[in-house]
């Protein structure tokens, strides 16, 4: 993907594509622990042949690391590739904004974070925050 790696060159906080195309398999295990909500995942091949969502989480210290300042970091570059690429994509740290719609500063992406979680309990339910998740938006 394009902006994955053009983020690559934008960032200073080193990461790794954890999660591309999984089996449906693979996701109805994930499913079954916990780590992902549903059978639908942009993870599992689309009608193109092709899978639209992507896991990147920082690299530090030589291994995987899932910590929010160094995955928002990603995020603001993530974000500033898909904007120059004109490429609509939805952040799982906020499922329910496009993240070109967000603050493009790790500062404002936390709060963007928190936000997202108030208004996920103020509606009785709850945030799933997967910050290392990206996603194509539907159409976009």
């Amino acid at each position: 993907m394009a902006v994955v790696e053009r983020a690559m060159t934008i960032t200073t906080q080193d990461f790794t594509v954890h999660d591309g195309l999984r089996t449906e398999a693979q996701q109805r295990e994930l499913v079954a622990r916990g780590a992902s909500r549903t059978m639908r995942s942009k993870h599992l091949r689309q009608a193109d042949g092709w899978g639209h969502a992507v896991d990147l989480v920082p690299w530090i210290g030589g291994r995987a690391r899932w910590e929010w300042p160094p995955i928002h970091a990603v995020a603001v570059a993530v974000r500033r590739a898909a904007i120059e690429l004109d490429v609509a994509l939805r952040w799982g740290g906020v499922w329910d904004r496009e993240l070109a719609d967000l603050p493009g500063d790790a500062t404002g992406l936390a709060r963007a974070v928190e936000a997202y979680a108030a208004r996920r309990r103020a509606a009785g339910k709850s945030a799933f925050l997967d910050g290392p998740h990206y996603e194509l938006v539907a159409g976009g």
